[in-house]
């Protein structure tokens, strides 16, 4: 089958000359405005040397005017011309700077065909590899590697074979079958729409021809798949609205829902606002399944032959976008497609180095690297392998707090430990236990700088509660790191990891009808947030025991400042590392106040 639309990337490093590439094929296919092509013949970059009067084709694809300032893309602009089948091209132009490798990533992931530009006058770098290998992660079907400005060294036929040798031998590694090499100038259009009198060694393609002589493969595989967007209801209606991702559905089809495997047939397909009796791939529709089954948006319907299992753990790679390292075991959301739920990183396997594509132990990644990582979701999801579907196999990670994307994910294979598990419900529950108790279990998180006054007034708290006949308990950060929390230290990943078990056996003993009191820095917000979020509405209050920290380091009950300013310990909060401040918490008390007074404040909350 023959698509519509071809999605083309153009990447590489800094002045390989993308721009100027795409400038000239869109010319040349009479794809850009007149009066913008007599614009470029005037307005010049920064440090141009092209000759007044001449095209500056580089700048019909800049979209900011800091990029024309500084003579480097710095978005990703897209451009669209028409291929001679009627196909449309849509051309992404990535920018060249290591820094924006995070734009050319999310590029990448629909791309069908990339160009990856070689100046000819530089050779392979660091950043050419980094683009192959993506590439490769996120699956694109045909890379095209053009050796540019081969005008700058005299056409040589040398340069280009030992730049096509350098890389055939660093992309054995990569899984690329469908690959070519084409030498070109673009600025001086040779071998870019027809092939070049200046190049009589090169017989290939020119690379007009490599790109539309592409056609998605046709796979074996036709059974139906599509993804939840949203459901409809009307009165006497309830439908699920979705595209058809792949192969075709008709009416009286049976068809699974995942995660739940729950099973339905396709009564009633709606499209256009007409009822229909099939639809095919890429089609907009809204399918009346009957039974009405529970299902909701992200959800997976698939052929009832299709063999597909939910999971809550997965291996994945992962492009790393943030400028803040990775730290495993902090809480993110993972969104893929419609569905967003939040996740954690458990484990960095590996790291890959982009020059020797050797796995390198590591415990963080830093903004541009690629590891393979296991990631644990809050509940089962229906995702698949990104090499069996783009689709349904990639996901990315934002920041709970700013909601900036931070990471970009393709998913290797679920893991069957996440499988294998299944949550068994016991007849006595929280309630009951909370009865017979004759209390509610609460989770009482307070929170403060070491030194807050923290642990004293938790003491005070469970004193209080106990002399009431009430069920409490304390988790005191330091006691836990004498046992449950032995093996941790004080890095950020660390901190999240010990927040992480604290709440997890917080909700076991609030569960079990108590009323648990945590007394621990846990500096960093979107730590506290993930404690927050596996608790039941109302379950977790968090307490802030605002003291400055100048009283803190006059107290410093246990000698710790005293031993940061000596250098001792350099991860120290509120001395060698920040404390986020409570951004909205359910209760603010003064430190400084009488212990008494700061109980009784709580307990009011509380009762």
């Amino acid at each position: 089958m023959q698509t519509s639309v071809l999605r083309l990337l153009t990447c590489g490093s800094v002045d390989d000359g993308k721009s100027t590439l795409i400038g000239r094929l869109l010319v040349e296919a009479d794809s850009v405005p007149h009066d913008t092509v007599g614009a470029a013949r005037h307005v010049r970059r920064a440090g141009s040397t092209i000759a007044a009067g001449e095209i500056d084709f580089s700048l019909l694809t800049d979209g900011l005017e800091a990029e024309r300032e500084q003579g480097i893309t710095i978005d990703v602009a897209y451009r669209s011309m028409s291929l001679l089948d009627d196909r449309r091209l849509i051309i992404s132009d990535a920018p060249g700077h290591e820094q924006y490798t995070r734009n050319m990533a999310v590029a990448a992931s629909r791309a069908d065909i990339a160009i990856v530009l070689v100046d000819a006058t530089k050779g392979v770098r660091t950043q050419t590899l980094r683009h192959l290998m993506i590439c490769n992660l996120m699956g694109v079907s045909r890379v095209i590697v053009a050796i540019n400005k081969l005008d700058a060294v005299d056409y040589s036929h040398d340069v280009f074979i030992s730049i096509q040798n350098d890389l055939l031998a660093q992309m054995s590694r990569f899984d690329l079958p469908d690959i070519h090499f084409i030498p070109m100038s673009a600025l001086a259009g040779d071998n870019v729409i027809t092939h070049s009198a200046a190049m009589p060694w090169y017989d290939g393609q020119s690379l007009l021809d490599c790109i539309q002589s592409w056609h998605p493969q046709k796979g074996t595989e036709i059974t139906m798949r599509a993804r939840v967007q949203s459901i409809v209801r009307a009165e006497d209606f309830r439908g699920v609205s979705t595209t058809i991702h792949r192969g075709s559905i008709s009416c009286g089809d049976r068809v699974s829902i995942f995660p739940s495997n729950q099973v339905a047939t396709v009564a009633t397909i709606v499209s256009d606002m007409k009822n229909v009796q099939s639809a095919a791939e890429g089609d907009a529709v809204t399918l009346v399944l009957e039974p009405e089954v529970d299902i909701t948006r992200g959800d997976l319907i698939a052929s009832v032959d299709e063999e597909i299992s939910a999971s809550d753990r997965f291996s994945a790679h992962l492009v790393w976008l943030n400028e803040e390292a990775l730290v495993p075991s902090r809480s993110y959301l993972l969104i893929s497609g419609p569905t967003q739920i939040p996740a954690i990183v458990t484990k960095i396997r590996h790291s890959i180095d982009v020059n020797s594509g050797e796995e390198n132990s590591a415990t963080s990644l830093e903004m541009n690297e690629i590891g393979v990582v296991e990631i644990a979701t809050n509940s089962p999801l229906a995702l698949l392998p990104y090499k069996e579907s783009r689709e349904f196999g990639n996901f990315i990670l934002v920041d709970r707090l700013t909601f900036q994307s931070v990471g970009a994910g393709m998913i290797r294979h679920s893991l069957r430990r996440g499988e294998n598990i299944t949550y068994q419900s016991y007849e006595v529950n929280k309630e009951a236990r909370e009865s017979a108790k004759n209390q509610r279990a609460q989770m009482i998180w307070l929170t403060g700088l070491s030194g807050s006054g923290k642990s004293t007034i938790a003491n005070a708290l469970e004193k209080r509660l106990h002399a009431l006949g009430m069920h409490a308990y304390v988790l005191d950060g330091d006691n836990l790191r004498m046992g449950l929390n032995v093996d941790l230290g004080f890095t950020a990943a660390d901190r999240a990891e010990n927040v992480r078990r604290v709440s997890e056996v917080g909700k076991l003993m609030v569960d079990a009808g108590l009323i648990v009191i945590t007394a621990l820095v846990s500096p960093f917000e979107v730590d506290r947030q993930r404690a927050r979020s596996i608790f039941n509405e109302g379950d977790f209050i968090e307490v802030f025991v605002d003291t400055p920290v100048e009283v803190c380091i006059a107290r410093d009950p246990k000698g710790l400042y005293k031993k940061a300013a000596k250098g001792e310990i350099p991860n120290f909060t509120g001395v060698g590392q920040d404390y986020e401040r409570p951004t909205n918490p359910d209760l603010k008390i003064d430190g400084q106040e009488d212990v008494q007074k700061n109980t009784e404040q709580i307990l009011k909350y509380l009762l």
